[in-house]
């Protein structure tokens, strides 16, 4: 059986925590940040995890990570 193919922007996207779940970067930390709220700019700071419905999808995205 031949490989599979990564989906290349998943790849720059999703990690995997070492218990299987898929991991990702919060949005809105890139540039225009002095008239965001600190708090908003709080919450966009730490790592977000897919949802269980979403994660077996992006998995097969990203077989061999």
């Amino acid at each position: 059986m031949p490989k599979q193919k990564t989906h290349s922007g998943a790849k720059k996207r999703f990690k995997l925590t070492k218990s299987g779940l898929v991991k990702y970067q919060k949005t809105n930390k890139r540039h225009r940040l002095t008239q965001k709220s600190t708090k908003r700019k709080r919450i966009a700071r730490g790592v977000g995890l897919a949802s269980a419905a979403d994660a077996p999808n992006i998995k097969k995205l990203i077989p061999y990570k």
